[in-house]
């Protein structure tokens, strides 16, 4: 668990930057990928999810901020990605005003039904983020894009790598 703002603020930078690496390969096309006939959620659809769950965590946790209307998802990847990149800087400017270290381990209930801290709620953000963009990589694969490598190197990646030792 988070027990500074300034240490979330860079493990959640890294971890955007980690997501980024996901939305920005996306394609308009690759949108309407979905998870199968019997579950019809879209690539789309998550990534999108990711940019208003982003916000919406610390939201329910009191955090005030303004941002872009979430209300419906841009038809363009690229979009996504842009709107991603402004809610994470509007989410970190507000922790930096509004949250102190000594905050983060008050009690609260998040979304009526979780007992948990402020920096428990910063920790589920990371998780939230993580376990999407994971749904998101075999999205991409599914609709034919190379997932980007993440904690390490992804299939292509390897293989590169690989050729390249073999080479020498």
């Amino acid at each position: 668990m988070h027990t500074s703002v300034n240490a979330f603020l860079e493990d959640g930078r890294q971890e955007v930057e980690l997501t980024l690496k996901v939305l920005d390969k996306l394609t308009d096309d690759s949108l309407k990928q979905a998870v199968s006939e019997a579950q019809p959620r879209t690539l789309g659809e998550l990534a999108w999810h990711l940019v208003g769950s982003y916000g919406a965590f610390l939201k329910a946790a009191g955090l005030q901020m303004e941002g872009p209307d979430l209300s419906k998802q841009p038809a363009s990847a690229a979009e996504i990605a842009k709107t991603y990149r402004k809610v994470h800087d509007i989410v970190s400017s507000a922790l930096k005003e509004q949250w102190s270290d000594a905050k983060l381990p008050e009690k609260l209930v998040l979304f009526g039904f979780i007992d948990t801290t402020y920096g428990g709620v910063l920790q589920m953000l990371i998780r939230h983020q993580i376990h999407h963009r994971g749904q998101m990589t075999i999205l991409m694969r599914q609709a034919g894009l190379a997932a980007p490598g993440i904690y390490g190197p992804n299939e292509e990646e390897t293989a590169a790598m690989r050729a390249a030792r073999a080479n020498k």
